[in-house]
């Protein structure tokens, strides 16, 4: 059996104008091949309605689970809780539970639950919370899809909420074999090594180094006996 699928959607205009480093979709795919789950595709959209609701119908139908982060804050372009309501035709409003999450929350702070902090407690009818034990404000799940913030420290502690309530397959093995050739050179064996070995994935990663060009092999697979085998074949090819 192949193991479950994943799609990520990361949301906001800083990350397409290159104002800010997306580090959660490096986060997630390691999280997820632990817990064998393939994460297939990543898609970033802007702030845009339309383009945001697309990106979410279109993912969820492909894929087993969706993640996404960013765009669930207080401020006007937090659009993402109204945008994932939208896609499901679900209705959206503060949620009672989630107000007293960040009733308390404030309240401890000594800070004022004002109108846009209350933006937050904003979700849509039938989903289910996911827990942020940084800021309190909480993400939310609807249908397979499950909604984060972009704040890698919230980000990753919300992962931790919603990855031991998701079915997992085989985590992936993976081995990499420094070659110290160009690709040109090795192409050939790697093509019939793939053949040999269609359960896994063989990558080629080139670098070039004071002039000489080689490349970082790595081998990806849900059996480590099959991955070892095509390291430890690929090693006697290029001792020749």
């Amino acid at each position: 059996m192949s193991n479950p699928t994943a799609a990520m959607l990361v949301i906001g205009d800083e990350i397409l104008s290159g104002r800010t480093r997306d580090a959660n979709m490096h986060y997630l795919a390691g999280k997820l091949t632990e817990a064998g789950i393939d994460l297939k595709e990543v898609r970033v959209v802007s702030d845009d309605r339309a383009a945001i609701i697309l990106a979410v119908q279109v993912l969820s139908e492909l894929y087993d689970t969706v993640f996404t982060s960013g765009g669930i804050g207080p401020t006007h372009d937090d659009i993402t809780a109204d945008c994932i309501a939208d896609a499901f035709g679900a209705t959206i409003d503060v949620r009672e539970d989630a107000r007293a999450i960040l009733a308390a929350h404030y309240e401890r702070a000594g800070t004022e639950l004002n109108a846009a902090r209350l933006r937050m407690a904003r979700i849509p009818d039938g989903a289910g919370l996911i827990d942020n034990p940084v800021s309190a404000a909480p993400g939310f799940s609807l249908g397979n899809v499950h909604v984060m913030a972009g704040v890698p420290s919230v980000f990753q502690a919300m992962v931790a909420s919603v990855l031991p309530t998701l079915t997992g397959g085989q985590p992936l093995v993976s081995r990499t074999l420094r070659i110290e050739r160009g690709e040109g050179d090795i192409a050939g064996p790697l093509g019939e090594l793939a053949e040999a070995h269609p359960a896994l994935s063989i990558g080629s990663y080139p670098f070039q180094k004071d002039g000489r060009y080689g490349s970082n092999v790595v081998i990806r697979g849900v059996d480590a006996a099959q991955v070892d085998a095509a390291i430890a074949a690929l090693s006697v090819t290029f001792a020749e």
